[in-house]
């Protein structure tokens, strides 16, 4: 018989505990020093690591980012980056320099303009652009990180973290690579003796450095209610009465924007006027946006879930636990990927915007030259076909009586019919389809597909799709609310009393609702200084937002 050659289990951990045996003259324990940074994300990674970053779309590694960005590219190269959000500059610098060859993101935001160039140019290869969860999933799968660089508020010695109100996709990132040996360092504001509480065990870190200065966070969901128009107005009554009332809303996600900040601060107005507290909007998806301080204080809100914290929010929502997520401390304590897939499964509706809508209701925020990504959109966006539970509003969405039939999540997209620039919305063919073949995408980056989207809601008035019994039926319920677009220039104007007696659009005055009446006049607040009063002075607005 022949012997059977003895095979290592252990090869990943060895090469982990090789690494590590070359910093002892680094550190002689897990604390990395401020300055020999650089030098220790050389020595710890190696050319052609997947290296998972934190960057969200709020809390940046900035100073691990930084240091990655001065490594010798002699010795660091062709590195698979993996980050969420494509958020500051030092993340594109890494392919310029040569340290990093590969990207698999979510978003890029702030930077989609350059990738789109970088990548015109051949100075980084894309992987794929995922929505959150989607991302999250890969890096227990086909993407197990070799390295994560991630970042919390404060550590002890025994590398245990704190990573206060802006928990978000930290324990995600930390556990894909702790548990399969890989090699994990936390960047911090502070080392303590003690921590308020722990968030994340130390034996799930290999090193700590302490940064020059805090990570970087953006306030990114805080919107001035002085730049909501009346326009939003009038698009917020429309959800309010046409699509919340209608349907029953109870649970939801608001996307980032100002008409989605516009619904938050008339429930206080226009919803009580209406007697919809207790009826709608009571649980919600979402980071503490300040404009939904009015709604909590006057009684609309029962319960809060965060993807992440929001600056200048954190005393306010210490002091509102009955509300938010609160660890023992009083911080908020949020979680990017749960909360994705609480808005993906356990809400109602989702609401958000896009830059292009097709004919068909396909939208996306991928144009020509704006590599931009989707975010969470997609996952929240959807109809997940694993849903069981029943909801009256999920309920509501179905069309026939099928035994076996089953209800649907409200999927709503909000536009103006044309964004800044006069670039119409609601196109023929979306910018997406080109930028596939331009980047050598195996699908076109569709946001979020038409089949998904219940309602669509313009200036001009809502289109209920899901009660379209074709595409053609769904092409003129679009077109008919698309205002002076080429799409809604193409509508039949005989048919919009047809659209109109069969509830596949509805207009301002077909919901009760005066365009007269939309009027900024009805926000709770109006500015941040009026937020701050209704917080009794516990939000306290980022700098830039003060203008009193």
């Amino acid at each position: 018989m022949q012997a059977i050659k003895k095979h290592s289990w252990k090869k990943r951990l060895e090469a982990k505990e090789k690494r590590m045996e070359k910093m002892k003259d680094i550190t002689s324990n897990r604390i990395i020093p401020t300055n020999k940074i650089v030098q220790a994300l050389e020595t710890l990674i190696q050319p052609g690591d997947r290296v998972v970053l934190e960057g969200n779309n709020q809390k940046q590694a900035s100073f691990l980012s930084a240091a990655l960005a001065k490594a010798d590219p002699e010795q660091l190269y062709d590195l698979h980056m993996i980050m969420s959000s494509i958020s500051q500059p030092e993340h594109l610098d890494l392919f310029e320099y040569g340290i990093a060859k590969k990207v698999d993101f979510s978003y890029a935001g702030p930077q989609s303009h350059r990738i789109a160039q970088m990548l015109e140019d051949g100075k980084l290869t894309m992987g794929e652009i995922h929505t959150y969860v989607e991302l999250y999933g890969r890096l227990f799968i086909d993407l197990i990180p070799s390295v994560a660089l991630v970042a919390a508020d404060k550590a002890d010695a025994a590398g245990n973290l704190y990573t206060g109100p802006n928990t978000e996709e930290t324990p995600t990132l930390v556990e894909a690579a702790a548990f399969r040996d890989g090699i994990v360092i936390a960047q911090v504001n502070e080392l303590v003796d003690e921590l308020p509480r722990v968030d994340i065990p130390g034996s799930w870190i290999d090193y700590v450095v302490v940064a020059d200065k805090p990570y970087q966070l953006e306030p990114l969901f805080t919107r001035d209610p002085r730049h909501i128009t009346d326009i939003q107005v009038l698009q917020a009554m429309m959800i309010i009465r046409g699509i919340y009332e209608k349907h029953q809303v109870k649970s939801l996600n608001h996307g980032i924007g100002y008409n989605t900040a516009a619904v938050e601060l008339l429930l206080p107005t226009y919803g009580e006027k209406l007697g919809l507290k207790g009826k709608i909007c009571k649980h919600w998806a979402l980071n503490p946006h300040p404009t939904l301080i009015p709604a909590i204080e006057s009684g609309w809100v029962e319960s809060v879930h965060c993807f992440g914290g929001e600056v200048g929010m954190e005393k306010y929502v210490a002091s509102r636990r009955d509300v938010f997520f609160t660890g023992r401390d009083g911080s908020l304590r949020s979680n990017r990927t749960l909360c994705q897939l609480a808005g993906q499964y356990a809400v109602d509706l989702f609401v958000g915007s896009s830059l292009q809508i097709d004919t068909y209701g396909n939208s996306s925020t991928v144009t020509r030259g704006r590599l931009a990504g989707f975010g969470g959109a997609p996952n929240m966006g959807h109809d997940p076909g694993g849903r069981r539970h029943s909801s009256e509003a999920w309920l509501d969405m179905k069309t026939n009586n099928n035994p076996l039939s089953r209800g649907k999540k409200l999927v709503v997209q909000v536009v103006e019919t044309f964004q800044n620039g006069n670039k119409p919305v609601f196109v023929e063919s979306l910018d997406a389809l080109d930028v596939k073949n331009d980047a050598g995408l195996a699908t076109a980056p569709v946001m979020i597909y038409g089949e998904d989207v219940t309602h669509i809601v313009t200036e001009e008035g809502i289109a209920y799709l899901y009660k379209a019994n074709s595409m053609e039926e769904r092409r003129q319920a679009i077109a008919a609310i698309a205002g002076v677009t080429p799409i809604g220039l193409e509508h039949d104007v005989r048919k919009t009393d047809k659209l109109r007696r069969e509830g596949l659009i509805a207009l301002p005055e077909d919901l009760g609702i005066r365009r007269t009446d939309a009027k900024r006049s009805l926000l709770a607040a109006k500015n941040i200084e009026e937020l701050v009063e209704w917080s009794d002075g516990l939000y306290e607005p980022p700098a830039k937002f003060r203008s009193w």
